[in-house]
């Protein structure tokens, strides 16, 4: 699914060149559930900003699938990332001004999908994750990791490829931690999700098939 040959990331500053990530060779198959680890600074999320197609800002060669990323436009970039790929980040990230069953209707309607089809989609996601009794509550409204498992299920809801995690635990207590990886590792062994997750945790990294370890901008072999 995705390769990477040879990037580097950049950032001039005035004493010189900060290399943030170096020569970074990577495959990630289909059906992968990779745990990205490193401490702080090593280059961990300039990474997952990479794979996501937000920063375009590297050099070297990064393929995911047949599209050669760097070649493309940025509305191409835009599309080939609205069709593959879902986030889920450490502060959930939910619209504040939004129930939680709009929450799950946006990224559909950003996908153009018909309004018919967005009720019945957002329904079924609902009920998968039996929120549906918090469809009518805003964020602020609900738990930790209630707010979290609504982040995840706003990921899946447009059935991506790939789940792009950052940090997706940081801000729960262990027990809601653990539900969340737990209901990683189903979405990946019973749905074949592929999943990157970017995680200080060894814990939560060995919910993961492997693990995939930076250092100074470095990937540790």
């Amino acid at each position: 699914m995705i390769h990477l040959k040879n990037v580097d990331r950049v950032y001039p500053l005035k004493g010189g060149p900060f290399y943030a990530l170096r020569s970074i060779t990577l495959d990630i198959a289909e059906g992968d559930f990779v745990s990205i680890m490193g401490p702080s600074g090593s280059g961990k999320s300039t990474l997952l900003n990479i794979l996501g197609l937000h920063d375009s800002g590297w050099t070297g060669e990064y393929r995911f699938g047949d599209a050669q990323v760097k070649g493309l436009s940025t509305k191409q970039r835009l599309d080939l990332q609205k069709r593959n790929i879902g986030f889920v980040f450490q502060s959930y990230h939910l619209l504040d001004d939004l129930t939680v069953y709009e929450n799950l209707e946006i990224p559909l309607s950003y996908r153009d999908v018909p309004r018919a089809e967005r009720q019945t989609i957002v329904c079924d996601m609902l009920d998968r994750f039996n929120i549906v009794a918090k469809k009518d509550l805003y964020p602020a409204q609900l738990s930790g990791g209630q707010q979290q498992l609504v982040a995840v299920a706003r990921a899946l809801v447009a059935k991506p490829r790939l789940i792009l995690a950052d940090e997706p635990t940081g801000n729960l207590h262990s027990d809601q931690g653990r539900e969340i990886m737990e209901l990683f590792g189903r979405l990946n062994t019973e749905d074949g999700v592929t999943i990157i997750q970017v995680t200080h945790s060894e814990t939560n990294a060995a919910f993961g098939k492997r693990i995939v370890r930076l250092a100074d901008g470095l990937l540790l072999k």
